[in-house]
């Protein structure tokens, strides 16, 4: 077993914190705070066999509620339910359908949006903190190019993705899994390799309680102020302050007496929707390019954070993209130090430094008082113990001898006048190419067993794989599907190869009534040597059974304990984030980390690029503690993207972002309207988009002509 990266137990100079019981109170969904559930909230994120087969319904079409995106919804249990269901479909939808292509055409090759792999065999087992994964490998023939891997998007960490036996073709069997690691070492093998999660009932992460109700879904117009600035109105305008002209010391109640006049270096329309992201619980912020989006949300960031009392919450920032939010936290760093980037690995070495992994070694030993860690720690020793032992026999270390006699006796596979009948027998007569202290199977087997052996054809002489994506826009992904340490290394606990080991060296088939009928006989030397092959594939496929059914009551415990051990790490970070001003992470993360920002208890949330985030992770931002959404973006330049194309556009509309429904349903916003990036004459092409209301800023005034622009 590997040694643990962090210790935990008293030591001197030890950090002792009580742990927070609203983590765990989180994610038991019985407890009355977060009960009692609806059947779409007890879902599991990853879809069953029934609904990757398409015999979850009758008929030929999943049923979905429409999107209402020019008018209120009914009520927000509607409005969540819909669009949990249109983003659950829209991660389903792709895979259900390649599904039914290969049911169609088992045969078939790879196409642009399926890729199928096939002669694909589990060859370990991987224990990692987050849980059991299968440690396969496969063949690409179908692909019919060689796979670039470094910069392929296939088989990412995330990706859903449905087995079934060679011979069923997804008739009626069918096993969902997600890939939990792809490691560019591993899928450069020959044959590729990858882990994969299989899918299992995790309980949804959805509050009963949806701050911002009567905005988000009934779309009233009449936008209060947060809870907090109408307790505290009175805001310190320093933070903005670049000249020593200004009046630092004066404050504001920025309810009843906003500065009529912008200060720092704000234009008139980034002062007015200053006003709106600190006044307004619900602040919509339109950003057209070149306005300074950015610059509008730090102005607002300093403000919120120089204001903010000491025993106040973290704000959260959040982006669509990891290298956005990077780019957003390097702004921050610059007047404040005390943040913390969660999640996904950052390219830069200083934003690195304040990871909660980074500042963990930098903080010394931490002891959570009654958490989850530890005591979930020593259970996966447990059970990785139990694990080694009963997978021994299927070791590569055994992979040139036949399973014992003792093993199939063990588990009622073989009788004890059947055993005894070899070691008798095995005693008499000792064969010349066999050692005497093997196993007696493996003489009564002699040369009627060889290897397994599944032959993968290396490069097939295909071509070359095109480069799927830009190189940035794979690395993003795989960050943002990481895990939630540093890499999967930190997370693997212990990995336990499997052997195909020996098979029977006669490919004619007999048939099962033959074999059981065999195995009747007391002395099974009696039994002809052309069907000792046959008689020992049967019975390793017994044992694996056997040994299937116990693997799986070890790995549905691991996985309690997997989800337990998650729930630790939340209560141990917690005592990181708590003490920070301010906290980054994606939009996905909002969702990955819930369990532990809600347990902070965060009243501000400021998502940049929010026109492009579906509404769904959107609303994830909506803790029950939520009282300020600062939503900034720019729905005239970027959409959500969705996997299914059909869920684009009438009625779904699973394209249009939150920000974008309610620019529709005209809630108000403000909107940045002087730009610093293009000259006048690029600024004209864009004015079909944006009519009158962006202007040019004085300084593009004065850049160079554009040459296409002028001719000689």
């Amino acid at each position: 077993m590997s040694h643990s990266r962090f210790q935990y137990g008293h030591r001197p100079k030890e950090k002792v914190r009580p742990v927070n019981p609203e983590i765990r109170q989180y994610f038991d969904p019985d407890l009355p705070v977060y009960g009692p559930w609806r059947v779409w909230q007890t879902k599991p994120e990853l879809p069953s066999t029934e609904e990757v087969l398409g015999t979850d319904i009758p008929g030929d079409f999943v049923a979905l509620t429409p999107n209402c995106i020019s008018e209120p919804w009914a009520s927000k249990e509607e409005y969540l339910e819909a669009h949990y269901a249109l983003i659950r479909e829209d991660s389903i939808a792709p895979l259900r359908n390649a599904v039914a292509r290969v049911r169609a055409d088992p045969f078939m090759k790879d196409t642009p949006d399926v890729s199928i792999y096939e002669k694909v065999f589990l060859v370990g087992v991987t224990l990692a903190r987050a849980g059991l994964a299968l440690h396969i490998q496969f063949s690409t023939r179908r692909a019919g190019k060689n796979i670039a891997w470094t910069y392929s998007n296939r088989l990412n960490p995330g990706t859903i993705v449905a087995l079934t036996p060679k011979h069923n073709a997804f008739l009626s069997r069918c096993v969902v899994a997600v890939v939990a690691c792809r490691l560019l070492e591993a899928v450069e093998k020959d044959p590729p390799e990858v882990d994969l999660f299989l899918a299992s009932p995790d309980d949804i992460e959805v509050d009963p309680h949806f701050p911002l109700n009567e905005q988000i879904c009934s779309l009233a117009g009449d936008i209060d102020a947060p809870g907090y600035i109408n307790t505290a109105p009175c805001m310190d305008f320093a933070p903005l302050s670049e000249v020593s002209a200004l009046d630092i010391t004066t404050k504001y109640d920025i309810l009843q007496q906003w500065p009529s006049q912008p200060m720092g270096k704000l234009d008139a329309s980034q002062w007015s929707a200053l006003n709106r992201m600190l006044t307004k619980k619900l602040a919509i912020i339109q950003g057209p390019p070149g306005t300074g989006k950015t610059f509008t949300s730090i102005a607002a960031l300093k403000m919120m954070l120089s204001n903010k009392g000491p025993n106040d919450p973290p704000i959260i920032i959040a982006a669509q993209t990891n290298h956005a939010l990077d780019q957003l936290i390097k702004h921050i760093s610059v007047f404040e130090k005390n943040y913390v980037r969660l999640g996904g690995r950052t390219s830069d070495p200083e934003i690195r430094k304040r990871t909660p992994y980074e500042i963990r070694q930098n903080q010394g030993l931490l002891t959570i008082e009654g958490g989850l860690m530890t005591p979930m720690r020593k259970k996966q020793n447990k059970i990785a113990a139990e694990l080694d032992k009963l997978l021994e026999p299927l070791a590569p270390s055994n992979n040139s001898k036949p399973l014992a006699a003792s093993l199939f006796l063990e588990h009622g596979l073989l009788s004890q006048e059947q055993v005894d009948s070899l070691q008798e027998t095995a005693q008499k007569w000792q064969q010349s190419n066999i050692p005497a202290n093997a196993d007696p199977l493996a003489a009564w087997l002699s040369d009627c067993v060889r290897e397994f052996d599944p032959e993968y054809a290396g490069d097939f002489g295909f071509d070359n794989d095109d480069i799927d994506l830009e190189y940035e826009q794979l690395k993003e992904i795989e960050v943002e599907h990481g895990r939630y340490e540093d890499d999967w290394s930190a997370f693997k606990t212990r990995f336990f190869p499997l052997s195909p080991g020996l098979c029977s060296s006669n490919s004619a088939k007999v048939s099962r009534t033959t074999l059981e009928h065999l195995l009747k006989e007391k002395d099974i030397y009696k039994i002809h040597k052309r069907y000792r092959g046959a008689v020992y594939d049967y019975l390793r496929e017994q044992l694996i059974a056997v040994l299937g059914e116990q693997v799986q009551r070890l790995a549905q415990t691991y996985k309690y304990c997997s989800t337990n051990f998650q729930i630790g790490r939340f209560e141990r970070d917690y005592c990181i984030l708590q003490e920070a001003k301010i906290i980054g992470m994606t939009t996905t993360g909002l969702s990955k980390y819930r369990g532990l920002v809600s347990s902070l208890n965060p009243r501000v949330i400021l998502i940049e690029e929010a026109a492009e985030v579906l509404e769904a992770p959107v609303a994830v931002a909506c803790f029950p503690s939520l009282q300020h959404l600062i939503l900034v973006g720019d729905h005239q330049q970027l959409k959500g993207q969705c996997a299914d194309y059909e869920l684009c556009g009438h009625p779904f509309y699973l394209d249009v972002s939150m920000f974008e429904r309610l620019m529709i349903n005209e809630m108000p916003y403000a909107m940045l309207q002087e730009q610093r990036r293009m000259v006048p004459e690029i600024r004209k092409l864009v004015a079909p988009i944006y009519g009158d209301l962006l202007r040019d800023h004085q300084s593009v005034e004065d850049h160079p002509l554009v040459p296409v622009c002028y001719p000689r």
